[in-house]
């Protein structure tokens, strides 16, 4: 177990946990202010490839939407388009540098709605897919996803738990921490060996 504290107001410990079945691991930081919450999504979003499936999960007023957001900000959603919360649309698309298919499963009531709608099919599409409120529809997610859970843990702080697929996410997530200022110089090389 790794922990550390670093500029912009993150405190990281690292947990190489395995799931029962999946290769998951999980990586928990905190994020003391809403800017370095952006950042971490901007970093998350520049990094972001074809086919990538980022799920966020947490309480009401958790920041979601808003990383969703910056995650936007971070594929290169232009300025003038403003990424909302798909709560009643269910379903957003915004044009960036990858398409993003921007989901929010709040009003749904689980996985067999969402396979209803056809919304499973963009979960390996050749954009990105940003989905709120995921674990609706967990008996459809994929094993090499990037699954978020963010908790309230003050006005502007939030406990951010990562847990990814070690061969899609591991290497891409340092980096993507290391460039949103969440990691010393020489964590990643170490944390993520193979």
């Amino acid at each position: 177990m790794l922990s550390f504290y670093i500029a912009l107001g993150y405190t990281a410990t690292f947990l190489e946990r395995e799931r029962n079945d999946e290769e998951m691991k999980e990586l928990r930081f905190i994020s003391e202010s809403v800017a370095a919450t952006v950042a971490f999504g901007q970093a998350l979003g520049r990094a972001a490839l074809p086919g990538d499936m980022i799920c966020l999960d947490g309480d009401l007023g958790a920041g979601k939407t808003a990383l969703s957001q910056a995650i936007a900000a971070g594929l290169e959603v232009s300025p003038e388009i403003y990424v909302t919360s798909p709560s009643f649309a269910i379903f957003h698309e915004y044009p960036a540098r990858l398409p993003i298919y921007h989901m929010d499963f709040y009003r749904l009531e689980g996985y067999r709605d969402i396979e209803d709608l056809g919304f499973a099919e963009y979960f390996m599409g050749s954009g990105v897919c940003v989905v709120e409120w995921a674990l609706r529809a967990k008996e459809l997610l994929p094993e090499d996803r990037l699954h978020l859970f963010l908790e309230i843990d003050g006005v502007s702080t939030r406990n951010i738990i990562c847990k990814y697929s070690r061969q899609k996410w591991g290497k891409r997530l340092a980096i993507i921490l290391k460039e949103s200022d969440c990691g010393p110089g020489h964590w990643s090389d170490r944390a993520y060996e193979e």
